[in-house]
């Protein structure tokens, strides 16, 4: 066969038929759709991710389904005093830092009292002189009165004259005179001498009452001038406070007043002690308004006296409906109700594990404000909170912020 043979067509063959190839494409399709839906259903596992909303499973406790109404405040030591002393002077001795313990009527502080202290001298010195003076006028009235008696009897039987016993008895009159005299004079030093004592006493600082020292604002060699505001001068040496007298001074809204009242049952929680609620109780309402703020000052005080609140600590107050019963200070896991699915009678949540979540079953307790009781995960997880139908045990998903 030549080449040209090869190139003609051959109109005798019959017909490519095409129904072989057209049977074959419904099957394509669908196969294709099956591998479609398959990677769509698996692409939380093994695709891509989806991104949830989370949120994290907290520490409640059961008292703040309890809670009426909430304030902010601070601790205040409502019995608190900055010592200082009446005289001026350089501070010579300070025996206390802060954090120590004082006692009523302990000697603080001391300033240098030379000055006073010689004048204090100088006065019982001179009461010493008046008391010798009393002494002497005594003797003088005694012997006085002696002679007036011995010319009283002697003028009678006409032994001595008239003016020799006038003069006796003037004598005594005198003497007399001079004791009281005398005796005005050693009173006189007396007070003298209590008025250096006060002087000296002045110089000395003690604690007017047991407390422990907040802060030292002077130290030994600084000039303590109470009354003054030189530069160069100190004027309260240190600050003390009564801690059994700590308060919670919280603020109030106005429009929400008339729900507190005396002797109400509070919690009261620390920002420094976070871990732990502390009883608490109405003390007493302030009687005015802060018209900047509109709000009423409310004084909470603990129930019970704990060592680690200190002044000026942060607080939240919540004002309860009753007394927190003894079952009810323990704290519990909770979480937002948005988290909980609910599936053939029982509940779960969906648990982070690094990129996937974890189906958890859980059993739910009390409604906490705006949480829910939950047992089986622990406090510091996090649980996907949305969207919770395009989840799956295992998926993986990306947490996003809201």
């Amino acid at each position: 066969m030549s080449e040209l043979d090869k190139l003609k067509i051959n109109r005798a063959a019959p017909a490519p038929t095409l129904r072989r190839s057209r049977r074959r494409w419904p099957w394509v399709l669908l196969a294709a759709g099956l591998i479609v839906a398959t990677a769509g259903f698996f692409s939380g596992r093994i695709g891509g991710s989806v991104a949830v909303e989370t949120a994290a499973v907290v520490t409640a406790y059961p008292s703040q389904a309890l809670a009426q109404l909430n304030a902010t405040g601070y601790v205040v030591a409502q019995r608190k005093a900055s010592l200082s002393s009446k005289a001026t002077g350089r501070l010579e001795w300070l025996g206390v830092l802060e954090g120590s313990k004082v006692t009523k009527g302990e000697i603080i502080a001391r300033l240098e009292n030379s000055d006073v202290g010689a004048g204090r001298e100088q006065t019982q010195a001179a009461l010493k002189v008046a008391q010798a003076n009393v002494e002497q006028g005594r003797a003088e009235l005694l012997d006085a009165e002696a002679a007036y008696k011995r010319s009283l009897d002697l003028v009678g039987k006409k032994y001595i004259s008239e003016s020799a016993h006038d003069a006796a008895v003037a004598r005594y009159n005198k003497a007399k005179a001079s004791m009281s005299s005398l005796q005005a004079l050693v009173a006189v030093a007396r007070a003298n001498l209590k008025s250096a004592d006060v002087s000296v006493d002045q110089t000395v600082i003690r604690a007017p009452f047991d407390g422990i020292v907040l802060t030292k604002n002077a130290n030994v060699g600084d000039n303590i001038t109470p009354f003054s505001s030189a530069a160069d001068s100190k004027g309260a040496v240190v600050t003390i406070a009564d801690m059994d007298t700590l308060e919670v001074e919280a603020d109030v809204s106005e429009s929400a007043i008339g729900r507190i009242k005396a002797g109400q049952p509070c919690e009261i929680q620390l920002d420094a002690i976070p871990g732990e609620r502390f009883a608490g109780l109405v003390s007493r309402t302030v009687p005015t308004v802060d018209r900047a703020k509109a709000t009423v000052l409310v004084k909470v005080r603990f129930a019970a006296r704990d060592a680690r609140v200190l002044p000026d600590m942060s607080a939240k107050v919540a004002f309860l409906e009753r007394e927190v019963r003894a079952d009810e200070t323990k704290p519990v896991t909770a979480v937002l109700p948005a988290a909980i699915v609910t599936r053939d009678g029982a509940t779960w949540l969906y648990v982070l594990r690094e990129d996937r979540v974890a189906l958890t079953k859980v059993e739910t307790g009390a409604k906490l404000g705006d949480l829910v009781e939950v047992r089986g995960v622990k406090a510091g997880e996090r649980v996907a909170l949305k969207p919770l139908d395009k989840l799956a045990d295992g998926a993986r998903v990306k947490p996003v912020q809201k």
